[in-house]
C-alpha cells in the first residue's frame, strides 16, 4: 500500500488549534506501516471523551468544543481518521473501504489501550466508531451520537438501486451549488433520501481535486459575497487549493492535502456510505443487533436541522431501545462548529450523570 504523509509545515499556525499531536503506528493487512493522529487534550485522570470527526473534516473540527470540555475536567480524545487530517494518507480508491476505516481504527484504540470511554461521533464518525463500540464494547461506558447512525438497508426497491448506480456512473457534471441543491432535499420526504445522497457521492468522486476548504468555509463559515464569489472561481478552475484569498476555516480543511493525489479518502468515502445494499451489509446487521441490547447509558443528540440526517434519529432510537434523545440544539450538520457551547454542556452533563 503507497502510503502518503502530509508535512507538518501545513499545519502551522491554524487559527484556534494549539493542541500537540500524537502518533500511533498500527499494521495494515499487508503489512504497513500506517500512522494515526490524535489529540489528548484535559486532565489525564479526568473522564475521557472519544471524538469522533467525519468526511471530509478532521480533529480541527472539535477546535471550539475542546475549551469548554476541558475545562469541566473532561480529557479529549481526537483522532484524524486514516486520509484524513494529520494521519497518514493511503493513496489509492481501493485502500479506503468502511471495514477497513474500522479495522484500522479498532487498532488504533487498541493500540493506545484506552478505557472507560465515553464515545461522541458525527457522520462518517459514527459510522466507524459504532462499529468500533460494538468490536471492544468493554471499553465504553456510555455511547452518543449525533447526525449519524448505522445505515442498514437491506431493502431498498431495485429501481432505486439501478438509478444510483447509473447516476455515478453517468457522464453528468456537477458543481457544488447543483450538488447542494440537490442534497438538501434529502429529508424532504418526497423521494428515497438515497437519489439525493447520490449527488454527494458522485461530486466526490468526480472531483479530483474537491474543494474541502471552500465546501467547509460555505457550511461553516461567515463569507462575504465577493469573498465566495473570488474562491468559486477557483474552485471552476479546479484549483481551489490554490486561492489567495481563503477564510482562516478554508485554510485549516485544505491544510491537509498538499495537493489533489492526498484527497483519496474525502473523494471515496462517500461511495461506502450504505445507502444501498453492499458489502458492508452483514456486519452492519449484527453491529445493530448488538446495540439492541447495549444495556449502558445512549445519547440521541441530533442537531434537528441537518436535512442530511434528520431522517436518522429515528432509526437511532429504535436500532437501541436504550437510547434517550437530547433536545435538538440546531446547527446544521457541523454543529460542533456552530453549536460548541451547546453540545459541549449537554455532553458534559451526560459523561458525569451517575
Amino acid at each position: 500500500m503507497k502510503i502518503l504523509r502530509t508535512p507538518d509545515e501545513r499545519f502551522n499556525d491554524l487559527k484556534d488549534y494549539p493542541f500537540e499531536p500524537n502518533y500511533t503506528t498500527i499494521k495494515t493487512k499487508d503489512g504497513t506501516d500506517l500512522r494515526i493522529h490524535h489529540i489528548d487534550e484535559g486532565p489525564k485522570d479526568g473522564p475521557i471523551l472519544l471524538a469522533m470527526h467525519g468526511q471530509p473534516v478532521w480533529s480541527y473540527l472539535y477546535a471550539k468544543m475542546i475549551p469548554f470540555l476541558t475545562s469541566s475536567g473532561v480529557r479529549v480524545i481526537a483522532p484524524d481518521l486514516p486520509g484524513y487530517g494529520k494521519s497518514d494518507k493511503p493513496a489509492s480508491r481501493e485502500d479506503y473501504s468502511y471495514q477497513n476505516q474500522v479495522d484500522w481504527m479498532v487498532d488504533w484504540l487498541v493500540a493506545n489501550n484506552f478505557q472507560e470511554l465515553t464515545f461522541f461521533a458525527q457522520d462518517w464518525g459514527g459510522l466507524i466508531g459504532l462499529r468500533m463500540v460494538a468490536r471492544e464494547p468493554d471499553r465504553f461506558i456510555k455511547v452518543s451520537v449525533g447526525n449519524t447512525g448505522l445505515p442498514y438497508s437491506p431493502d431498498v426497491p431495485e429501481e432505486v438501486i439501478k438509478e444510483v448506480k447509473a447516476f455515478r456512473d453517468s457522464n453528468l457534471k456537477l458543481t457544488p451549488y447543483s450538488m447542494m441543491k440537490q442534497v438538501r432535499e434529502m429529508d424532504s420526504g418526497k423521494t428515497h433520501p438515497g437519489l439525493k445522497f447520490m449527488y454527494w457521492q458522485k461530486f466526490c468522486w468526480d472531483t479530483v481535486d474537491l474543494p474541502t476548504g471552500f465546501l467547509m468555509s460555505q457550511q461553516m463559515g461567515k463569507n462575504s459575497i465577493i469573498s465566495t464569489l473570488v474562491n468559486y472561481v477557483f474552485v471552476k478552475l479546479g484549483i481551489s487549493s490554490y486561492s489567495p484569498f481563503k477564510s482562516d476555516l478554508a485554510k485549516a480543511y485544505d491544510a491537509p492535502f498538499p495537493d489533489p493525489s492526498y484527497k483519496m479518502g474525502p473523494r471515496a468515502m462517500p461511495s461506502h456510505v450504505p445507502i444501498i445494499p453492499d458489502q458492508s451489509l452483514e456486519e452492519q446487521k449484527k453491529a445493530r443487533e448488538f446495540f439492541a441490547t447495549w444495556d449502558r447509558p445512549f445519547l440521541s443528540v441530533f442537531a434537528g436541522d441537518d436535512p442530511v440526517t434528520n431522517g436518522i434519529e429515528q432509526d437511532v432510537l429504535e436500532m437501541c431501545p436504550n437510547a434517550k434523545s437530547a433536545p435538538h440544539i440546531g446547527g446544521g450538520h457541523f454543529y460542533q462548529w456552530s453549536r460548541p457551547k451547546e453540545l459541549s454542556e449537554l455532553l458534559i452533563n451526560f459523561i458525569k450523570e451517575n
